[in-house]
């Protein structure tokens, strides 16, 4: 999973940078960031696309936010720069629209989101997002509520299951957990090291493929942080604040964070199968957004050697229309659940 980091020569504190911002040129032309205006960064991190939506234009503003307390402590020296084009605010991208219009705007001229954790909670082991140093199994981007400890060591068999399944795609769930929930009964887990090592005891690594803990993990995370149910309410709350002709942005790292963002797009331009199809006499809803990028954006060859974390990435990006915010989609909301199923034995996944 890639991060949001400033570019190369200087980080959001001013020092040297460890973070490149995926796809930047792409982002900035998608967004149209020359032309002007008010723009929300829903995901700061160490300000790479916030610094070049600013440099873009010398009339351009960023409203940016982030949950995560360490990064509106780094971007001070940004905000200093900059001085009353960009402020910092820490909240949710899902209620972006309220945190909008508490700081006395009405709608922006464009909204970008970078989906996912950043490169300085994956690089930091005290954080605990990853299984590459031994940390606590933390995993919080706000540092505060239940961390992924808690719900390895609370969690029953069939939840963890289902989150390692469906928020990490792993198909070995139902063993992982399982092998969880008998370990935990010996020994509660405190570290990533110690989960790293029993879900590396069940699942052998491939030549030149991922860590065996890397879907595990990335559930966990998920989970803690409710990443899918973010993105979804990101997404509405974008459509309710931007001005027609404004633009949606957004930067994806993993399948299930696409298959949300390409539906909400495909349903909001008018490309998905409309309900007057199947009920005849009812017209379909009015298009909200005009699609701007045909497809996925990808990052070329040169991106991805300079970035290694850059090769998964995908952008889409629409434009709104004047029409008004239409009800939220229980299509891409049902994506960022957990589905409750049982298999035909009677038992969970």
């Amino acid at each position: 999973m890639m991060g949001r980091g400033d570019g190369p020569g200087a980080g959001a504190a001013g020092g040297p940078t460890r973070h490149v911002p995926v796809l930047l040129e792409e982002v900035c032309e998608a967004l149209d960031a020359r032309r002007g205006g008010a723009y929300v960064d829903g995901t700061f991190g160490a300000g790479g696309y916030t610094r070049a939506i600013l440099d873009a234009n010398p009339k351009n503003g960023v409203l940016a936010i982030d949950r995560d307390p360490d990064a509106i402590a780094g971007g001070a020296a940004l905000v200093s720069r900059f001085k009353r084009r960009l402020t910092l605010v820490q909240g949710r991208f899902g209620q972006l629209d309220e945190i909008v219009r508490a700081e006395g705007l009405e709608t922006v001229d464009g909204v970008v989101l970078d989906i996912g954790v950043s490169s300085m909670q994956l690089d930091e082991a005290e954080r605990g997002f990853s299984f590459r140093s031994d940390g606590p199994l933390d995993m919080r981007m706000e540092r505060e509520g239940p961390s992924a400890a808690d719900l390895v060591n609370e969690a029953s068999e069939a939840e963890l299951a289902d989150i390692f399944y469906h928020y990490g795609e792993e198909r070995r769930a139902r063993a992982v957990a399982r092998a969880i929930v008998e370990a935990r009964r010996r020994q509660v887990f405190r570290t990533t090291g110690q989960l790293a090592e029993l879900v590396a005891s069940l699942i052998r690594q491939e030549p030149g493929g991922i860590h065996p803990a890397t879907r595990v993990f990335q559930g966990l995370r998920i989970a803690v942080n409710d990443e899918l149910g973010e993105l979804v309410r990101a997404l509405h709350a974008a459509e309710r604040i931007l001005k027609p002709g404004g633009r949606l942005v957004v930067v994806t790292f993993h399948s299930l964070e696409d298959r949300i963002v390409k539906q909400f797009f495909a349903a909001r331009t008018g490309r998905s199968p409309s309900a007057s199809r199947h009920l005849p006499g009812l017209a379909a809803p009015a298009p909200t957004f005009e699609a701007v990028t045909r497809g996925p954006v990808l990052p070329g060859e040169d991106e991805i050697a300079r970035n290694p974390r850059a090769r998964s990435s995908k952008l889409r990006a629409g434009s709104r229309t004047g029409m008004p915010p239409q009800a939220p989609l229980s299509a891409i909301t049902m994506l960022a659940e957990l589905p409750q199923t049982a298999d035909k034995r009677g038992g969970r996944r």
